[in-house]
């Protein structure tokens, strides 16, 4: 391959752009373990590696832009949640962070539990094998379809979300002959996003019924009441991408407010408590996640304290980490197209793929690593910023971030902690294909969701 000049972009120096970055490593061929996934290294030849399989290799075998899943750490993240909340709690991977027949086979050998929130998930996990009675079925606006489904399915838990649910829940539940077990879903007033803990009225939002105003006490009423259904417990989730606990104290204080009030007023302690998902992970190297053992403790520290407080038996707790478990599990792997030097700014690195496979950053001005992966490299960095190939200025991957300065046409470029939520919300924008998703382990891969074709593409349009 070919490694001729091209025209200097900006290196590193004592005056840089503003921007999003943080300075260049010290090596640029180091690659931090705290974004990538645990087999990941480079072999003798500097050629980055993952489960045994150079990612020259897999490029060659499935093409690029490819996510790369590397099935042995997916399996021992999971295996890391189950054993830090033990057998006296439950663990329900999230399945919209990133859900195929395969990762749900994982999860059902792994012994997790999983949370679903559409048709199509439900049938995946059930195609798949994964046991009704462990799976919940969560969303806002379940349609009477799902509903019947998941309860003819025998669905371990319903997630009511709104008073209306409530009803149409029960009284399916009872055409169909049965006693639906079912949470309510509620907002506590706090919402922990990333770094930032933010108490205020976030009760102004699409999902669950909110605990001010005598609300949420009045769906549990009015669920109780219901002879299809079996109210277990209260859901509660403050965000996403949380590395704070204290907004998971303040929740969990008001939750069980709420379970004493139930008690006192029906006679009734309900046994679960769902306090949800959104546990951060490391996307880029400023970031520092909780280890599971270290989140298992704190919540079950904070929810046996609040119970004591309220004189309550503590109850069930169940959590709800996808992210936290396939987020650093995969990199997407990309070809680099072309090389835009901008004087005084940046150098813009086109890949072959882009916001189709990677709308976060777009979307939630989410930010994220980048190397280069098919060789090393002693060259002087360049503050770049990697962009897709659509139709579109706002089609950036990376923001902005140090890579080589002799990078070329051809090298192959990864962007790391792209296992959740990446291939879950991948379009067709511009007509193009959506990637595949390679799973590696000792030395092999396979493909457990094919590359999209032209012809899925067309098949679609009937004309």
């Amino acid at each position: 391959m070919s490694r001729s000049a091209h025209p200097a972009g900006p290196r590193h120096a004592d005056v840089l752009p503003e921007g999003h970055y943080s300075a260049p490593a010290a090596d640029l061929n180091e690659l931090d373990p705290k974004v990538w996934a645990q087999t990941v290294g480079r072999d003798a030849d500097g050629v980055v590696t993952v489960g045994g399989v150079d990612v020259k290799t897999l490029a060659e075998q499935h093409g690029t832009p490819a996510y790369v899943l590397d099935e042995d750490d997916f399996r021992e993240r999971a295996r890391a949640w189950r054993t830090a909340f033990g057998h006296d709690a439950d663990v329900f991977y999230a399945g919209k962070a990133f859900l195929s027949r395969a990762v749900v086979r994982w999860l059902h050998e792994e012994g997790l539990n999983l949370d679903v929130c559409s048709g199509g998930e439900l049938a995946t996990a059930l195609s798949a094998g994964m046991p009704a009675d462990r799976i919940a079925f969560h969303g806002n606006n379940k349609s009477v379809s799902e509903i019947t489904r998941a309860i003819d399915a025998g669905v371990g838990r319903i997630v009511l979300d709104s008073f209306q649910e409530i009803v149409r829940v029960a009284h399916i539940a009872q055409s169909l002959g049965k006693r639906q077990r079912v949470q309510i879903r509620i907002t506590v007033g706090v919402e922990a996003h990333t770094h930032e803990f933010i108490a205020t009225a976030h009760e102004d939002q699409k999902f669950g019924i909110p605990l001010a105003g005598g609300q949420a006490a009045e769906a549990v009423r009015r669920a109780l009441q219901l002879d299809g259904l079996e109210v277990i417990g209260i859901h509660s989730h403050i965000g996403s991408q949380i590395f704070d606990m204290s907004g998971f104290e303040v929740a969990a204080h008001r939750v069980v407010g709420l379970l004493k009030d139930i008690r006192d007023e029906h006679g009734v302690e309900l046994p679960e408590i769902d306090l949800g998902g959104g546990l951060g992970i490391a996307y880029t190297s400023d970031d520092d996640p909780r280890e599971p053992h270290e989140i298992a403790k704190a919540l079950t520290e904070i929810v046996t304290r609040e119970c004591d407080s309220a004189k309550l038996r503590t109850p069930r707790i169940s959590v709800e980490p996808g992210r936290a478990i396939v987020g650093p599990t995969a990199f997407t792997l990309y070809e680099v197209g072309t090389i835009k030097p901008l004087d005084g700014l940046r150098t813009y690195v086109s890949v072959d793929g882009g916001m189709s496979d990677n709308i976060r950053t777009a979307l939630y001005d989410a930010e994220y690593s980048v190397a280069l992966v098919s060789r090393t490299s002693d060259a002087e960095p360049m503050l770049a910023r990697v962009v897709g190939k659509h139709c579109e200025s706002g089609d950036i991957v990376v923001k902005d971030a140090f890579l080589p300065g002799d990078l070329a046409p051809g090298d192959l470029i990864a962007v790391p902690a792209t296992g959740a939520y990446c291939r879950s919300m991948a379009s067709n924008y511009n007509h193009v294909l959506r990637p595949p998703v390679v799973a590696v382990k000792d030395g092999e891969s396979r493909v457990i969701v094919r590359r999209e074709t032209e012809e899925d593409l067309l098949r679609l349009d009937v004309g």
